[in-house]
């Protein structure tokens, strides 16, 4: 029978054919029957005919950059601290569940790293195997759907990205045991392993899921749906931990893992992909080594919603009249959508959770976005008047034990101080919180050449800090040792990352051209204008001010424009010549090419200390 025939015609000819004696009305029900089977071909069954059309919302809910807030303490000052905390975001999360009878949970990356509990279990009592990182502990007893990895989940090196992620990863030393991870997917399309050619990660996922949705007559229906996701990094990770992923792995554009790796999710049958993203916004011209390229990326066809991070902002957010996104084409910072597609930022350290209410209608089959009945949000843990919400004490009960672990090693002396370390005042002068880790820089790269390298002998070493807690976090993002003992807590608070030391080879234009680049922390100021003018450049981050320090003297007049602020530029009460040699101590960040400094692209290593997860 061909699917074209008249369905009352071939159950006439059928019934004729077997010489059947039946009714009319018997010849007619069997008609029905065929029809259906061959109408099965190309259209629904009667059953699923009534799902066109039905309705449903979805809560897509975001956490990111959560760098291993997993209870809301602060590790440097042994203190609690309410604003910030994976253990009160769990509070919103159980919330917005209630809420929404149908909603996935999802991770937008830099979740293993950031505070002294990540450290304490990478590097001083490293993680065994079988245990799971206490982050991911959390995170698996709220039951989330899939994350990203971030960039700075590379930080402590792949083998133990290995480890703590469960995954089997093509990497020099990895570990080919299967470890302890999360419970739930992690993907990553643009992190190509060069031991094979494929993704580190899984670059994608399929999650098959049933929602409660409405049909037209208005009936309750308990309906499938296909999520697929796709995770990208910023590609810049490769500047940024290049001591870690040289010769190990490369990195993709977002838009052209995209393009390599979504269709086959749609091909699948997604009804909807989902982009974790760990980036940014950013509208200018695209190339794939872009840091922040999720405004391009929302254009991508098979892209239909965005979760995002990375850059530490909220986003939508309506009520921040300087918030860059207001103003941003393509991007409606109202109701949390680029280009049309929903999308969500949800902040940092456990402040917020991102929510996209997602309206969902079901047409031919499958399930498309009803944008008028969609907008994002960002929830804070911090409540309008001021108070935070109450955290969920089964988190605390979970990771009790690395707590208190990791309590007991900050708590560990390492000397003394007679002055006051502090970065109140970083950016008005007030540079005494760096000079100690300015001078351990610098003494240790002296030594190492005095050993090691009789070929740079009598060359000015010179050393470069930034006052990374400068406020960007919020009243208590500061830099504060009392004088008196010091301990390991505050070897941390000065100096967060879990970066190595490094030394590179300049001259004095290069050194200049440093400081020029630091001093973009400022905005002019225009001495004639009585009005107040803001001095900090919130758009240039407090890693990305180097004070260098080491015998060098300088000047910065922020009433001159950008590239001309350095003046009186004296090595040792000597004015420096553009050719003068110098080694300046450093981090593996910087010296790779982090924060765009000029002359910094590898290239010019002289000194590289290796980590004790480092696999060079």
């Amino acid at each position: 029978m061909s699917p074209n025939d008249p369905p009352a015609f071939a159950g006439r000819a059928l019934a004729d054919r077997i010489g059947s004696a039946r009714s009319v009305a018997a010849a007619a029900l069997l008609a029905v029957a065929l029809a259906a089977g061959c109408a099965g071909q190309h259209s629904r069954t009667d059953a699923r005919t009534g799902e066109e059309d039905a309705r449903a919302t979805l809560a897509i809910l975001e956490s990111t950059d959560i760098h291993a807030n997993v209870l809301s303490y602060d590790y440097y000052k042994l203190t609690e601290d309410p604003s910030i905390g994976f253990e009160r975001l769990a509070t919103l999360i159980r919330a917005a569940r209630a809420e929404y009878e149908n909603s996935l949970l999802f991770d937008g990356g830099d979740t293993i790293q950031g505070t002294v509990l990540a450290d304490w279990q990478a590097l001083a009592s490293p993680l065994p195997c079988d245990r799971k990182l206490a982050v991911y502990k959390a995170m698996d007893a709220l039951g989330y759907d899939g994350g990203v990895i971030g960039n700075h989940e590379f930080n402590y090196g792949l083998p133990y990205l290995a480890q703590v992620t469960g995954r089997r990863l093509q990497a020099e030393g990895a570990d080919r045991r299967t470890c302890n991870g999360p419970d739930f997917p992690l993907v990553l399309a643009n992190v190509i392993a060069t031991r094979d050619g494929r993704p580190l990660f899984a670059p994608t996922a399929l999650l098959e899921r049933r929602i409660r949705a409405r049909d037209r007559a208005g009936r309750m229906r308990e309906l499938p749906i296909r999520i697929g996701i796709i995770g990208f990094t910023p590609p810049p990770v490769m500047v940024w931990d290049r001591s870690h992923l040289e010769g190990q792995v490369t990195a993709l554009g977002l838009v052209e893992a995209s393009r390599r790796y979504a269709p086959a999710l749609r091909a699948q049958g997604a009804d909807l992909i989902v982009a974790i993203s760990h980036g940014g916004i950013n509208p200018g011209p695209y190339s794939p080594q872009m840091e922040n390229a999720n405004w391009h990326l929302a254009q991508e066809p098979d892209i239909d919603v965005l979760l995002l991070g990375h850059s530490h902002q909220a986003f939508p957010a309506p009520g921040d009249v300087r918030s860059r996104f207001n103003d941003m084409p393509g991007v409606d910072n109202r109701r949390g959508f680029i280009h049309g597609k929903p999308a969500v930022m949800g902040n940092f350290w456990g402040k917020s959770l991102g929510v996209i209410e997602l309206g969902l209608i079901r047409r031919g089959g499958r399930w498309t976005i009803d944008a008028d009945a969609t907008h994002a949000e960002v929830r804070d843990i911090r409540r309008a008047d001021g108070s935070f919400v109450a955290p969920d004490p089964a988190i605390r009960e979970l990771v009790g034990g690395e707590h208190r672990g990791a309590i007991d090693y900050v708590s560990t002396p390492i000397g003394d101080s007679d002055f006051a370390l502090t970065t109140y005042f970083a950016a008005v002068g007030d540079v005494t919180a760096l000079q100690p880790v300015n001078s351990a820089q610098r003494l240790w790269v002296e030594r190492h050449i005095a050993a090691e390298l009789p070929q740079y002998a009598g060359i000015p070493v010179l050393s470069a800090a930034a006052p990374f807690k400068v406020g960007f976090g919020g009243a208590t993002d500061y830099a504060a040792i009392e004088a008196g003992p010091l301990a390991i807590r505050n070897a941390a608070d000065l100096y967060p990352f879990p970066n190595t030391l490094t030394a590179v080879r300049i001259d004095g234009a290069g050194l200049k051209a440093w400081l020029e680049r630091s001093a973009g922390y400022f905005n002019r100021i225009d001495p004639q204008q009585r009005a107040p003018q803001e001095l900090i450049n919130r758009g240039h981050a407090g890693y990305n001010f180097d004070v260098i320090q080491g015998g060098i003297g300088y000047v910065v007049d922020v009433t001159r424009p950008e590239g001309e602020r350095i003046v009186d530029l004296r090595y040792r009460g000597r004015p420096v010549d553009p050719d003068d040699p110098f080694i300046v101590a450093t981090n593996n960040y910087r010296a790779s090419g982090g924060g765009d400094f000029p002359g910094l692209d590898g290239s010019n290593i002289v000194v590289e200390a290796r980590s004790p997860t480092a696999t060079r």
